[in-house]
């Protein structure tokens, strides 16, 4: 479970693609070790929202169609799914699919897309953080999970890659809730990390062509990193994904740092296989916000609230780029967002910075700004 396969890939076309995901996945036995004559297989794609696949938010339709394939050729179905950001509902994910480029391949290959919206409550008493999960039907419906995250930085977490995508499993709108249980990115990631137990993907295949960096998952810029990645363990392929990125320690990273300290991964335990690994030096990485509560150890209360308050990031909406679509207010998972005049304004006493705002933004139109303080303090 702790190998990880690198695959150098410098395009989407065909030809590439076809010879390097037979190459990736010779390396944990091929295609048929997982897949199965008569099984619906479930490709879990990332469609954070509906983008074109130059924009390098969402897994590109190419790599989905090369794989998707190589599992009708050995007699399964294929089912493409995910739970997009927003309302979850028959009429956003057509819309969502067509932009991404997934309606398309889907008909040419004879592909299903998923279209059913129900969930159902899951119990997880194994979970660290959460002990039941609202999961979305398609789950249950699959013989198989293929998870197809797409590497990004992350403006929150500095990087989201295959632990993150299973957060797709959760329906639309209630994913808010999530959010407002679990306001630290420690204590997020911790639960993501109970999702991805649950959730257990058979295999997990990233697609490192073309990335993000920058303030991601959906605002930051398209980088060329031409790789594939491949494991069966989604913890171990985020482990070496993010040593790719030359974050260094990995424990920067908070999913990485929980997976560690809850047992999940060992570290020194990863194994690369493959082509040679080059951790990237030239990688725009977003700064974080480190916990401040440790604050309160070392001062009076109302002085740490105070100072963590000037620390604290905010959303900053730009109106040359906002078109007033209230995307933004109407996914805040505390509702503290409002338009007024058909532009949004924020109460930043119950804002909780998941940045919800920013990430399921259409136009870009949300920038996340640190104070002069949190600059200077948070400096490296």
């Amino acid at each position: 479970m702790s190998e990880v396969v690198l695959k150098k890939c410098n395009s989407y076309q065909d030809k590439e693609l076809d010879k390097q995901i037979d190459e990736l996945l010779n390396e944990l036995g091929g295609l048929s070790t997982f897949v199965k004559k008569g099984q619906k297989v479930l490709l879990k794609t990332n469609l954070l929202m509906g983008k074109k696949p130059e924009t390098a938010v969402t897994t590109n339709p190419q790599l989905i169609a090369a794989l998707g394939k190589k599992i009708q050729a050995l007699g399964a179905e294929v089912i493409i799914a995910d739970s997009p950001g927003g309302p979850f509902n028959g009429k956003l994910l057509e819309r969502a699919y067509a932009k991404s480029g997934l309606t398309e391949i889907a008909t040419k290959n004879n592909f299903k897309l998923n279209f059913n919206t129900k969930s159902n409550k899951v119990e997880f008493a194994e979970g660290k953080a959460n002990k039941s999960f609202q999961l979305v039907d398609f789950i249950n419906e699959a013989d198989l999970i293929i998870n197809l995250p797409k590497l990004k930085t992350h403006g929150l977490t500095m990087y989201t890659g295959a632990v993150k995508n299973l957060f797709g499993c959760i329906p639309g709108v209630i994913k808010a809730e999530y959010h407002l249980r679990m306001q630290s990115a420690y204590d997020f990631s911790r639960m993501l990390n109970d999702l991805a137990l649950l959730v257990n993907p058979s295999l997990t295949i990233m697609d490192a062509v073309i990335g993000m960096e920058g303030e991601g998952p959906s605002n930051g810029s398209p980088k060329r990193f031409n790789y594939l990645l491949a494991s069966k363990s989604p913890f171990y392929l985020d482990l070496a994904a993010v040593k790719l990125l030359g974050i260094n320690p990995a424990e920067r990273v908070p999913s990485i740092k929980a997976a560690v300290e809850d047992s999940i991964i060992e570290k020194d335990k990863l194994i690369l296989k493959g082509d040679d690994f080059i951790p990237f030096a030239s990688v725009d990485i977003p700064k974080i916000e480190k916990e401040t509560n440790f604050l309160k150890k070392r001062m009076p209360d109302f002085l740490a609230d105070i100072l963590e308050n000037l620390l604290r990031p905010k959303p900053v909406f730009k109106k040359d780029n906002c078109v007033g679509c209230g995307n933004c207010a109407a996914n805040c998972p505390p509702k503290v967002i409002t338009m007024v005049d058909n532009f949004p304004e924020v109460e930043l006493d119950g804002c909780i910075r998941c940045f919800c705002c920013q990430e399921l933004c259409p136009y870009d139109a949300v920038e996340i700004k640190y104070p002069l303080l949190a600059r200077l303090f948070f400096a490296k």
